[in-house]
């Protein structure tokens, strides 16, 4: 039966029966009436289907989807959806494993406090920054960030006068929650305890960052939309998600490379911006974009009539507003181009940073230097790995024994130069593949060689890596085992905060997991290497996909970069590009074998 017939037959939502039926024929009665689109969206990846794992779970709700099922038809019940929905629940998982540390008692003199008896927060290992923070930064006594500041006693029994600890948008974000605590403490709305309701507001916070950040994640995996459960469902969320602030970080990293990837450069750069005045680590992700835009450009000159007003012929007030107004367009010209692109992304987010930054940094210059002084001062945290080699083998570091008020100067230096190396082999993989890389891959490497070199590691920065892992190696079960050993370091780490005076774990039981944690994420970039040479082992690049998060450099052309070193050009030519026309000419030609054969099937396309 023809498409015609079916279109016929739509007024009276039947259609004939399978053997065909003449016009007095018996008809089968659909349950409803047809969909205007009659097509299935089999471009959707089925991973109970494709995958083991998933497959064996599929079978609590009736197993595997069906060879001739439609895909992508159902009007509430959409992946993204679904996605938000299982994003709740892990959510609350989350909240619930934190809320042993609200949990209220009464003082002798029948006062309320929280229950930290007997190291409750360590034993019940529901420990959160959240709680002992709105104390320690002062936020109870309703004070400015940056603006505060108190005297502390230190270790060594010096005194040192202390600021807030963070970057200004998590500083921000700390002294929003504390306003809203103290209004509604304040309002004849049920209550507790301020800090009680500071966590809850801080959670609330945090959980529509990582809702967003799961929806961006979908956004950017394509096709491979039901990858993104893992960053829903991951374990690390139960675990971390409440532990600090980092989910409005995650949310501006992936909204921003979402940004780049619909080829917005200028709000991929205000958000990655926003991301770094959030956490640092968002500002990473300009490197891979710089990279792989610098490997994709063409390296052709603009012709200067293109871009309007130059600076030297600013000659009045005139001619500099002239510039100005033309700025949007000039904007909007280098944006054509991909190293036009990167340097739009780049000066947004920089400029977006000292915009959120500058006017802290005018009315409290010593408040804003405290998240910077801090950084530079503090010694190898228990989760790095120079503080591993200390738990094993007893090494005094880098820098010996130091006070409390002494800098490890070596150890600074070792680690920004181990991470600047590791960047540089990131580059030379990046320029020298035989086939460009695809942007989720090169900035999870960028972002595990600086947790793996830094000398802090803070549980809750494994957060970082979750969504983009998943975009960058969706492979299921290597990254929930990944994701689980990262998880279960939080129990060892508790305990041995517990202390062995109370029963606690020795120290090297903690640092042993940390080194289980730092090998399996070694094997992930491993993986993630393999595949960067080994494009046909990559599941995203199936069916003649490039890079959904690339951009301006999807499915661009992969040139040669003869303008480069011989030692830094790809080692062979790019063996297939695909664009929006190859992939309609394949279908043409009915054959993929077919096309495949062709020498260059660059030139095919072009023709």
């Amino acid at each position: 039966m023809t498409d015609q017939e079916l279109v016929d037959q739509r007024t009276n939502g039947s259609v004939p029966q399978a053997g065909g039926a003449s016009s007095g024929g018996a008809y089968y009665v659909a349950p409803g009436p047809l969909a205007p689109d009659l097509r299935s969206a089999d471009a959707r990846d089925r991973p109970s289907r494709n995958d083991s794992l998933t497959a064996q779970l599929s079978t609590v709700i009736g197993g595997p989807v069906g060879e001739h099922a439609l895909i992508g038809r159902v009007r509430f019940w959409t992946p993204m959806r679904v996605l938000l929905a299982f994003t709740v629940v892990f959510l609350a998982f989350g909240w619930f494993g934190k809320a042993g540390c609200i949990q209220q008692t009464t003082t002798a003199d029948g006062s309320l406090t929280l229950d930290w008896n007997n190291g409750r927060q360590y034993v019940a290992m529901c420990y959160s920054d959240t709680v002992p923070l709105y104390g320690a930064e002062r936020l109870n006594e309703g004070a400015f960030p940056y603006k505060k500041d108190w005297t502390e006693q230190t270790a060594d029994g010096g005194r040192e006068t202390r600021y807030m600890e963070y970057p200004v948008l998590s500083g921000l974000y700390q002294y929003l929650s504390m306003r809203i605590a103290k209004a509604w403490d304040a309002s004849p709305l049920p209550g507790a305890l301020q800090v009680v309701i500071y966590f809850n507001v801080v959670a609330f916070g945090l959980a529509l960052a990582w809702l967003v950040t799961v929806w961006a994640s979908a956004q950017l995996a394509g096709r491979r939309v039901w990858d993104v459960a893992l960053v829903a469902c991951s374990p690390l969320v139960i675990v971390h998600i409440f532990t600090n602030f980092d989910a409005l970080a995650t949310a501006l990293a992936a909204t921003g490379l979402l940004a780049w990837a619909r080829r917005r450069p200028a709000l991929a750069g205000l958000l990655l911006g926003l991301g770094g005045a959030a956490k640092l680590y968002p500002l990473l992700l300009l490197g891979p974009i710089v990279v792989l835009c610098l490997r994709a450009d063409p390296m052709q000159r603009m012709p200067s009539t293109q871009l309007g007003l130059r600076l030297r012929d600013i000659t009045s007030w005139s001619t500099a507003l002239d510039w100005i107004r033309e700025t949007p367009y000039r904007v909007h010209l280098l944006s054509t181009r991909p190293l036009g692109a990167a340097a739009v992304t780049v000066s947004a987010a920089l400029g977006t940073w000292i915009a959120v930054n500058l006017p802290i940094a005018a009315l409290y210059p010593d408040g804003w230097r405290e998240f910077f002084r801090l950084n530079t001062s503090r010694h190898a945290d228990p989760d790095s790995l120079y503080n591993v080699i200390t738990s094993f083998t007893g090494w005094p570091g880098f820098d010996g024994v130091l006070t409390h008020d002494q800098q490890p100067v070596i150890l600074n230096a070792v680690s920004l130069l181990a991470f600047v190396l590791a960047c540089a082999v990131i580059g030379y993989i990046a320029l020298t593949a035989p086939q460009r890389p695809r942007l989720a891959q090169l900035c999870f490497l960028v972002i595990a060689a600086f947790l793996l070199t830094n000398k802090v590691w803070s549980p809750q920065y494994s957060l970082w890596l979750v969504p983009i892992a998943v975009l960058a190696l969706p492979h299921r079960r290597i990254l929930l085992a990944w994701m689980t050993i990262d998880a279960l370091v939080w129990a060892p780490r508790m305990f041995y905060y517990l202390g062995l005076d109370k029963k606690g774990l020795p120290e090297q039981w903690f640092t042993g997991a940390v080194v289980l944690r730092d090998l399996a994420v070694i094997a992930l970039c491993a993986l993630i290497i393999r595949q960067i040479y080994r494009p046909g082992e990559d599941l995203v690049r199936r069916d003649y996909v490039d890079d959904p998060v690339g951009g301006i450099v999807d499915r661009a052309p992969d040139p040669l970069l003869a303008w480069l070193p011989q030692f830094l050009r790809p080692r062979v030519a790019p063996a297939r590009e695909w664009n929006s026309q190859a992939g309609d000419a394949t279908r043409g030609v009915g054959n993929h074998a077919e096309v495949s054969n062709i020498a260059n099937p660059i030139q095919w396309v072009r023709r």
